[in-house]
């Protein structure tokens, strides 16, 4: 997927925490250590996800997260323990926020087209918000070692497994190949961050215009 999860706006830095919390949480803790570990592991976390955002992987490195979270020299291996460890968790708790967030509206339907609405809608309204956190990460794919890559590619498929479960409930006609409906959605969605500007529709609305469209209506 070419965009899959970003946080934005006012209330960032709080959503991302959210995010963030399993993560944290389900590591093991350090020993001697007690919740302020934790929570001083959540702060690089954040730190890093931020410098991955804004300077990509390439151009971010283990000194500059350890310099911006106060953290010196090999200390910072107490929390952290590679590079490449650092961006495959945050990229797949991003995932697992969005993940999330799309299971939950998609739960409150049952017809299959207003799951596939809710779907979408939800999934533009992550897309489209104005600033991103994560999202130029996740655009960093070419900038990962290949086997970095294999993991996040591994992980975004079984993200898009959401949306391959939502078309196979679709009643389409016999003729429609459902993999390339599927990868066809895929695309529609995630190229919108590319030409969308708030204003004339919201990104329900929009989501509500890309279903009415694969459904021929």
């Amino acid at each position: 997927m070419k965009r899959l999860f970003h946080l934005s706006g006012t209330e960032a830095s709080r959503a991302f925490k959210d995010v963030l919390a399993p993560v944290v949480m389900t590591k093991p803790i350090l020993s001697g250590s007690t919740d302020e570990g934790s929570a001083r592991r959540r702060q690089i976390l954040e730190i890093a996800a931020q410098l991955f955002a804004k300077k990509g992987y390439r151009g971010t490195s283990m000194r500059d997260i350890g310099e911006q979270a106060g953290v010196l020299g090999g200390s910072l291996y107490h929390h952290i323990k590679s590079k490449d460890a650092l961006f495959v968790e945050l990229h797949n708790a991003a995932l697992d926020g969005a993940e999330e967030q799309i299971a939950e509206a998609v739960g409150a339907q049952s017809d299959p087209w207003a799951k596939l609405t809710a779907a979408c809608a939800t999934l533009l309204d992550i897309q489209l918000a104005p600033d991103s956190l994560t999202t130029p990460m996740m655009n960093d794919f070419r900038e990962v070692p290949d086997d970095v890559r294999k993991q996040l590619i591994a992980r975004r498929d079984r993200f898009e497994g959401l949306f391959r479960s939502l078309v196979e409930e679709l009643p389409l006609p016999p003729h429609i190949d459902r993999p390339v409906y599927r990868n066809l959605l895929l695309v529609q969605l995630n190229g919108m961050a590319d030409w969308y500007r708030p204003g004339r529709l919201t990104p329900g609305e929009m989501a509500a215009q890309i279903v009415a469209v694969f459904r021929h209506e």
